[in-house]
């Protein structure tokens, strides 16, 4: 077997999960058990523009569990390349996490709890793969069908015994697209230093002819002299490394993994791949905000399962979150005119003296029918501090501010991101999935009513704002731009 990069693995093909666990001295407290890192972000083979988004495991977590976090990623470009430096492959990747008592979201994967106790877990679950060839990468893709991503769905089986991690996984394709399947078997021991947590890893995959042939295959259609045509067919990829993990605080996990992987030679030998040999290494770091379930870091008792729901209703702004509209830049889009009306739910994680933070998850609808791309949906999941700005005088509550930070899925890309990314200058991109940016601005109604309905209501404007990572993120679709809204909205707290 050959050491080889495979840009069809998913990122849980090369590496396990890297275990987060809290310091000893603080295990008594629910934050304080065992967090799994989001090490499966780690990329191992990353096509030339392409996309490869695995599980981010988060199974240990309490139940409630929300965090974000962010890592960057180097390593090569197995296909062929015109140059040394199209190998290379850098990337930004945004990391969203939350684990539930019968639903989780582990970044780009989200599912069913069937089972989960200490010891077990089946999950019903999906995951995005990400992986895409694109012709117009390179002239000796030309005339090459484009390799798309897709969205797999199977079941997952997972045993934590004292000997060590097993993680089994069945999926398959649900878009059509490479009509294949996946079978997965990995095993990972833990080592706990203190605050240092470090994972040897080992998993084993087997991939159908269909998935095989799709991402590695060349068709006689496709064939030119140079490209022969060429059918791996079925696969098996053996992958080993270790994660290591140093936990700050309560709350910040720094990470670094490395990672080898390799194949068959059917799948070395293919026309469309060229290196032979491949490592790839993963840092970055996660915060995790607090527990929804079970809130510990509230110490006031009324505060105690604090949520909250807003509704808004706002039109296309022309300017940027930052640096335009946030200084008063409140001039309507000459892009498009559309408008958004949108539901919110939060709920208190953390209280602080000053500042609070919130999990929250919204639902927007986008009217854009009369620009002809009809009316859609859109959902967010995010995380917001809140702050409040008291009266010097009575030290009441006078307004309240907030900063949100998450994830943005739009089940039609909005018509201005359309328009501004394929508008002159523009690098063509656009992508459903996308961050999230909130800003807000708002003050208390009881201070201008008596009304027992508004005494815990506040009025005030949002800012909505999708976006890439400046074209940075793989997992973003290297979107460099995005869209904002601005509105007003009613949110009342209970």
């Amino acid at each position: 077997m050959q050491i080889c990069p495979s840009s069809q693995y998913p990122l849980d093909n090369f590496h396990q999960p890297l275990e987060i666990i809290m310091p000893r001295k603080n295990r008594s407290q629910s934050l304080s058990l065992k967090l799994v890192c989001v090490t499966c972000s780690l990329l191992l083979a990353t096509i030339a523009r392409g996309q490869e988004v695995a599980e981010i495991p988060f199974f240990d977590a309490p139940e409630g569990t929300v965090g974000l976090g962010g890592g960057l990623r180097g390593g090569q470009n197995p296909y062929f390349a015109t140059d040394n430096e199209d190998q290379r492959q850098k990337d930004l990747i945004p990391l969203y996490l939350y684990q539930g008592k019968h639903l989780f979201f582990r970044g780009t994967v989200g599912g069913i709890h069937f089972m989960r106790n200490e010891t077990y877990e089946i999950n019903l679950y999906a995951k995005y793969r990400f992986q895409k060839l694109d012709p117009d990468s390179n002239v000796f893709y030309e005339g090459l069908e484009e390799r798309k991503q897709t969205l797999d769905a199977g079941f997952q089986f997972r045993m934590k015994r004292k000997w060590g991690d097993l993680n089994l996984h069945w999926v398959t394709d649900t878009f059509d697209r490479h009509n294949g399947q996946e079978v997965q078997l990995g095993y990972r021991y833990r080592f706990e230093a203190g605050p240092w947590s470090i994972s040897p890893f080992a998993a084993i995959t087997w991939q159908d002819d269909n998935l095989t042939n799709y991402y590695f295959g060349v068709s006689e259609e496709e064939a030119v002299p140079g490209r022969p045509a060429y059918q791996p067919g079925e696969s098996q990829w053996l992958s080993f490394g270790v994660n290591t993990a140093w936990h700050a605080t309560d709350r910040i996990v720094l990470f670094g993994n490395v990672v080898f992987a390799g194949t068959e030679t059917d799948v070395i030998n293919s026309p469309l791949v060229e290196e032979a040999g491949f490592s790839q290494l993963f840092i970055g770091g996660t915060y995790i905000f607090g527990n929804a379930r079970k809130p510990d870091y509230i110490m006031d008792e009324e505060r105690q399962g604090e949520w909250a729901w807003r509704v808004n209703y706002g039109y296309q702004a022309d300017g940027n979150i930052v640096s335009e509209i946030d200084q008063g830049d409140f001039s309507e889009s000459t892009v498009a005119e559309t408008n958004i009306a949108g539901l919110t739910l939060s709920k208190l994680l953390t209280a602080g003296n000053r500042v609070d933070l919130l999990g929250n998850i919204a639902i927007f609808r986008h009217l854009e029918e009369d620009e002809g791309n009809g009316n859609f949906n859109s959902y967010a999941l995010y995380v917001v501090a809140r702050g409040r700005g008291f009266s010097p005088w009575s030290k009441e509550e006078v307004f309240r501010w907030g900063l949100g930070f998450g994830m943005s899925y739009a089940d039609t890309v909005p018509i201005a991101e359309q328009r501004k990314q394929t508008g002159t200058g523009a690098d063509g991109n656009t992508s459903h999935f996308l961050n999230y940016m909130e800003m807000s601005l708002d003050f208390p109604l009881r201070r201008i009513s008596k009304a027992n309905w508004l005494q815990s209501c506040y009025a005030g404007l949002t800012i909505v704002h999708r976006s890439g990572i400046f074209g940075t993120s793989d997992i973003l679709g290297d979107v460099s731009g995005g869209a904002d809204w601005f509105g007003a909205h009613l949110e009342c707290t209970r």
